[in-house]
């Protein structure tokens, strides 16, 4: 029998709020003194994280193993699927592209060889863990997919797991999405959940008892915890829905405007997340051109189809604006993996591992092009950026498929013990990098933002919040909420009554 004792958090739907449940689950099973990782089987992201070892995960699964305590692997999301298109996917495949497939053709032609990637992946972690976290996707009542689902119930079943079912109120109608998934579900599974926790919960308790009784008569489950919303959590998020909750207009009471452009394919939106904490910086995502302005920061960030994003900026007269700012230098420019691409003078894909199309022609900023290649570029990266007459350290992750090459006199941004990345300016307006997690570094964004304050008149601020201090306490604030508000002693007891049961 396998040591570790497994906990699965399963969803009414998707954003029921299971990662940020799992994280806390992540931090109070360290807190007790518990080696815990974290897994989940199948994952849909492009925001996503980068192994030690260089192997790309779901960036939720990289963020609870730091709630852990513990250093993220591949083994705990062996499958990742990156959408490329409408139909299309890239499948990571324990940290490395695998193939491109159409939805139907994934599910017809990679499910037995993702099954036995999972048990593998699964059991690596049961082998070395005492504890984890397996986290579901969307809602195991969905009909039509289950018979070859890869990330809920049948994970469930094969790690023999007890599940907790999360619903998230503020949606309205948690009780009938609550009842409605339990009465969907096969009755080994309906078995297999211990309780369900409800989720983002604003105001009177008292309020809310009566439905919890009638809910505990009616199903045969108990509420294990009503967990209260918490705001400004601080938890990075893994679903760029949540883009849309932030205002596309500049905040007059706020001294920095910072604009990134949303384009359809973003990924790792999170490179720009330390921007959130700086009470000087309002961030605003912007998706027509009109809504652009004259902010002081221009931010083009990743995407996983640079070429398809590039033409549609130009098709909706984000390209012509974006380029009227940088002639009349009223915005610092920064381009971050596919964002930088765009910066140059061509981007290319011969193999089309993004598109079909063969080539567009890109702002023309910098003297680079670049050529999508086959093989995926995945790695942490230390080095010295060289910003506004000053040299910082560094160190971020890179994560792209294409290969740049300079064509003339060009500064780089970053020096490395491997070469150069990048390019910037030389009155430090315009920059492109590989580098995503650039701005997470304390010094180089107090330099970045005093180059704005400077350029506004503004005397500098040398004190920035420790991005590393907001994650950690965000963690141990997370955990604490849930101590309070959810019953652990039972979670715990469920745990080990289930794994004295038979495995695999």
């Amino acid at each position: 029998m396998n040591k570790a004792l497994p906990i699965m958090i399963q969803g009414t739907h998707s954003d029921a709020g299971k990662s940020v449940i799992a994280t806390g689950f992540c931090r109070i099973f360290a807190q007790d003194g518990y080696r815990t990782a974290p897994f989940k089987s199948q994952n849909m992201s492009l925001n996503s994280y980068i192994t030690v070892d260089g192997k790309e995960i779901g960036r939720a699964q990289g963020v609870q193993a730091e709630a852990a305590r513990t250093v993220a692997m591949a083994d705990m999301n062996p499958i990742l699927i990156k959408p490329v298109s409408d139909h299309t996917s890239q499948i990571v495949v324990n940290g490395k592209p695998y193939q491109n497939y159409k939805a139907a053709a994934y599910r017809q032609e990679f499910f037995e060889l993702g099954l036995q990637v999972i048990k593998e992946a699964y059991h690596h972690l049961a082998s070395t863990y005492e504890r984890i976290v397996i986290e579901g996707a969307g809602s195991p009542a969905e009909i039509n997919l289950n018979d070859r689902e890869l990330v809920n119930m049948r994970i469930a079943r094969l790690t023999n797991a007890p599940v907790i079912l999360v619903g998230d109120i503020d949606r309205g109608g948690v009780f009938a999405s609550l009842v409605g998934t339990l009465q969907l579900l096969e009755p080994e599974d309906r078995d297999r959940v211990i309780g369900v926790v409800i989720n983002k919960f604003r105001g009177d308790i008292s309020l809310l008892e009566p439905g919890l009784r009638w809910f505990e008569e009616y199903t045969g489950k108990p509420v294990l915890g009503v967990v209260p919303y918490i705001s400004n959590l601080n938890i990075e998020a893994e679903d760029a829905v949540i883009l849309d909750t932030f205002l596309r207009t500049n905040e007059k009471t706020s001294e920095i405007d910072i604009a990134v452009i949303h384009v359809p394919h973003i990924s790792n939106f999170t490179d720009v997340d330390p921007f959130l904490y700086e009470k000087d910086c309002h961030v605003r995502y912007v998706k027509e051109a009109n809504e652009l302005r004259e902010p002081d920061v221009v931010i083009l960030p990743g995407t996983k189809n640079t070429i398809e994003d590039l033409l549609l900026l130009r098709k909706s007269g984000f390209a012509d604006a974006i380029e009227k700012l940088y002639r009349a230098k009223k915005s610092v420019i920064v381009g971050i993996c596919g964002g930088y691409q765009m910066l140059g003078r061509e981007i290319s894909d011969p193999y089309h591992v993004e598109t079909s199309i063969g080539s567009a022609n890109g702002f023309g900023f910098f003297p680079i092009r670049t050529a999508m290649m086959k093989e995926k570029r995945t790695t942490l990266t230390t080095g010295m950026a060289h910003f506004a007459d000053c040299s910082v350290p560094v160190e971020g992750y890179e994560i792209h498929m294409g290969t740049t090459s300079y064509e003339g006199d060009v500064s780089p941004f970053i020096t490395t013990e491997e070469g150069v990345d990048g390019c910037i300016s030389q009155d430090s307006l315009l920059i492109g990098t590989y580098f995503h997690g650039i701005f997470h570094n304390d010094e180089f964004r107090t330099a970045f933002l005093n180059l704005i304050r400077k350029r506004k008149g503004l005397p500098a601020i040398y004190e920035r919040p420790s991005m590393k201090n907001i994650r950690e306490e965000a963690f141990d604030r997370l955990a604490d909420c849930l101590r309070k508000h959810v019953d652990i002693e039972c979670i715990y007891r469920e745990m080990e009554r289930f794994q004295s049961k038979s495995f695999f």
